[in-house]
């Protein structure tokens, strides 16, 4: 009974009072894995992964593009994280008078660690390259572009709504006040996800007719065949968006993972007990 306790006491006195967090291992893992998405994410810039067609019938298509995408997300969060994580559990700090299923614990915590401020810090220094990789995802969902001089996305649409038949037609006073017009009449309408009010359509029915010389049934089917794009444009952008979002947050939940599995090799590694149970540090 005396020996149990003396050896209690002794265990009690031993094990240190320090912080268990080693920060200067934690932020040397998350400088390392920074740097290296950085590094992965021009390397995929680089390869092609934010080159998109605009036309929907050359090119990649945006499907093959999305998963594509989402893929390298995955293995450019593995790599990056992982390097992050062993060098966290590599370099901390050596414990000692702890229970090795402690250490464990607090290795993986490090990985971790590493893989939270890591994405903190690169939510913010790395927002511009990465913005722009998951962005050409989402870019070729809709054919509208928005013009060198930053004009409305929706100009492409009107482009077809005036498009004439008859070249004569287009000789008319302010042109290009009825294009503003229309032009701000769609931006009104979807750019909050809505649809053209049946007011407005009648109206560029007649707009579109007097412009382009058709006669008006002609040119309220041309209205409606291109409100009909624009709306199944929209929602392809729309899905393509939110597909894009699960495959980066599956990428940020197997980047945690491999970060706390890669620092606890690290430390393990480090302590020489990798693959080795039941030994005390």
């Amino acid at each position: 009974m005396e020996s149990t306790l003396s050896q209690t006491s002794t265990d009690e006195l031993v094990e240190p009072s320090v912080s268990g967090v080693s920060w200067g291992a934690v932020l040397a893992g998350a400088a390392a894995s920074c740097a290296l998405t950085l590094l992965l994410i021009s390397f995929g810039v680089g390869m092609g992964f934010s080159v998109v067609s605009p036309w929907g019938q050359s090119g990649l298509s945006d499907t093959r593009f999305e998963i594509g995408t989402g893929l390298y997300f995955i293995v450019m969060a593995m790599i990056s994280s992982a390097v992050g994580g062993y060098l966290a559990g590599r370099l901390r700090s050596k414990w000692t008078g702890i229970r090795i299923e402690e250490v464990g614990f607090r290795d993986t915590a490090h990985g971790f660690l590493a893989w939270a401020v890591a994405s903190v810090l690169g939510a913010i220094l790395l927002a511009s390259p990465a913005s722009s990789l998951i962005g050409a995802a989402t870019s070729g969902a809709t054919r509208a572009t928005v013009s060198s001089n930053g004009g409305s996305p929706v100009e492409g649409y009107v482009d077809e709504l005036l498009r004439s038949d008859n070249p004569s037609a287009q000789a008319q006073s302010n042109p290009s006040d009825t294009r503003a017009e229309l032009v701000r009449l769609f931006t009104a309408n979807f750019g909050k996800g809505g649809d053209l009010k049946s007011s407005d359509q009648n109206y560029v029915a007649k707009v579109v007719a007097a412009r382009t010389g058709l006669s008006q049934p002609d040119a309220e089917k041309r209205v409606t065949e291109v409100v009909n794009q624009v709306k199944a444009d929209l929602d392809r952008a729309r899905k393509a968006a939110a597909h894009i979002a699960i495959w980066l947050t599956l990428s940020l939940f197997i980047g945690a993972f491999s970060a706390a599995a890669a620092a606890w090799e690290g430390g393990g590694t480090r302590d020489g007990t990798w693959r080795r149970k039941g030994l005390r540090n």
